[in-house]
């Protein structure tokens, strides 16, 4: 069977199986099919299933040169920390992709092969969490709707960013519900709870605050037909499910309107929830297990960014922070 076929297949799988996000299915396909292209030029013909059981570590190493010397000839990236940053994100990310595709084919395919586990993947310094403050998430769940003129495009707009602050939901989350994940467990005006499938096609069940309640509610009755069983929660005006980009290009319009920050983004309302729920006396298992954090590590940066948060206030607030440290 030829590799190009085999990554058909294992994307398929991805997308079915992994429920994996439309973001991550172009980044994995993009990378992979590069991937078999050099493995096209390096072997000297079309790569198959054999091919790919006999790739070396050396082969893949020289891949990976391959594609850092691409980026660096290519006149449109530009130098210092940030691409740098870049860099090892980009290479983490394919690393990610191939080691992946060979697990899946290990899985459905018997394809042995050790060389892509040999494979360090670098580490990259986590950036701090960039949430709202809880007047600017509050008002943007309430304000959202100003930005379109369609009542059905305002009540969805209102239930998806109420959702994201009120449950930390990532959007891809969001935006994969179906009407039986809400009602799973009871969705009612008092509140309810919310089945979740996550990254890794891990379920998490989540409380439904009622404010979220009444916004879905809301918005459920703009399409009493639709709104049951597998049908999409939150859908374009057309009635198939909501791309991604729609919501995004809510926000921007948003916060270009209100004078927010460009890291306001709708993650961003995920990254708010935990801050604001930390704030308020919240334990880090807790907020692990809400957000569906494979490791508790992840959720420490949420400690790292109160204690930063923190310091800012002091350096503000006290009367010595501006004086002289000598005595």
């Amino acid at each position: 069977m030829l590799a190009f076929e085999l990554l058909q297949q294992y994307l398929g799988w991805m997308r079915d199986s992994r429920r994996a996000s439309e973001h991550s299915l172009t980044a994995y396909q993009q990378d992979l099919t590069r991937f078999l292209g050099f493995l096209t030029v390096h072997f000297g013909e079309e790569p198959t299933k054999e091919t790919l059981s006999t790739v070396s570590h050396k082969d893949l190493r020289s891949w990976l040169a391959d594609e850092n010397t691409k980026a660096l000839n290519n006149p449109q990236l530009g130098r210092g920390r940030h691409t740098q940053d870049a860099a090892i994100r980009t290479r983490r990310r394919r690393l990610s992709a191939l080691k992946s595709f060979y697990r899946y084919l290990a899985l459905h395919h018997q394809v042995e092969n050790i060389a892509p586990t040999l494979l360090n993947t670098p580490k990259v310094k986590q950036p701090l969490p960039h949430p709202l403050s809880q007047e600017e998430a509050t008002a943007l769940a309430k304000d959202i709707a100003i930005i379109d003129q369609s009542p059905l495009a305002q009540s969805r707009d209102i239930a998806l960013f109420t959702l994201l602050y009120g449950c930390g939901l990532r959007l891809s989350e969001a935006l994969g519900l179906d009407w039986i994940d809400l009602y799973h467990a009871g969705l009612n005006a008092d509140g309810g709870m919310l089945r979740v499938l996550g990254k890794g096609n891990k379920e998490r069940i989540l409380p439904i605050l009622p404010m979220v309640a009444k916004a879905l509610i809301q918005w459920k009755a703009q399409y009493p037909g639709i709104s049951e069983g597998k049908n999409p929660v939150f859908v374009g005006l057309r009635g198939k499910r909501l791309n991604p980009s729609i919501a995004q290009k809510t926000m921007r319009e948003y916060r270009r309107m209100m004078g927010l920050s460009e890291l306001a983004t709708p993650h961003a309302l995920r990254h708010s929830f935990a801050t604001h729920i930390m704030q308020n006396g919240g334990d880090l298992r807790t907020i692990q297990t809400l957000l569906g954090h494979a490791s508790l590590s992840t959720t420490q940066r949420y400690t790292l960014m109160d204690e930063t948060q923190l310091l800012k206030i002091w350096e503000k607030a006290h009367p010595r922070a501006h004086q002289d440290k000598e005595i």
